[in-house]
């Protein structure tokens, strides 16, 4: 895959990258090839609000902005919505390839203190 890096992590530089098949497949493989990957449109200020979080804490996600991709992005967001099973999927975040959620069960794991311990075992965090 091809990557720009940039201040908040790694983001996808073309939708062709993503390649075909279901949207679900999809989601799952783009989800596994980093240790943390966060799913979300530029524009929206709870997924800029889930990038600070991790660019603070040293993490470097990997970032799928949808409304960058006009081939996959609509598919992609769709699947998001059945995987979580609302309306307003974005952000979505997974940590060592596993669901997470979005901001709320994220910021959630933060202030119980389970965030860390997740970001370790996937190997996103070194304290």
């Amino acid at each position: 895959m091809q990557y720009q890096a940039d201040g908040w992590g790694y983001y996808v530089a073309s939708g062709r990258c993503m390649g075909g098949g279901d949207p679900l497949e999809r989601v799952a493989r783009l989800a596994a090839e980093s240790a943390v990957v966060v799913f979300s449109v530029s524009s929206c200020c709870m997924c800029h609000a889930v990038k600070r979080l991790f660019c603070g804490m040293g993490v470097n996600p990997t970032m799928y902005e949808l409304d960058h991709d006009t081939v996959l992005g609509n598919d992609i967001e769709r699947a998001l919505m059945r995987l979580l099973g609302n309306s307003t999927p974005l952000p979505v975040v997974f940590i060592g390839g596993k669901l997470i959620g979005g901001i709320d069960r994220v910021m959630a794991s933060h202030i119980n203190g389970s965030l860390v311990p997740l970001l370790k075992d996937a190997g996103a965090l070194w304290l």
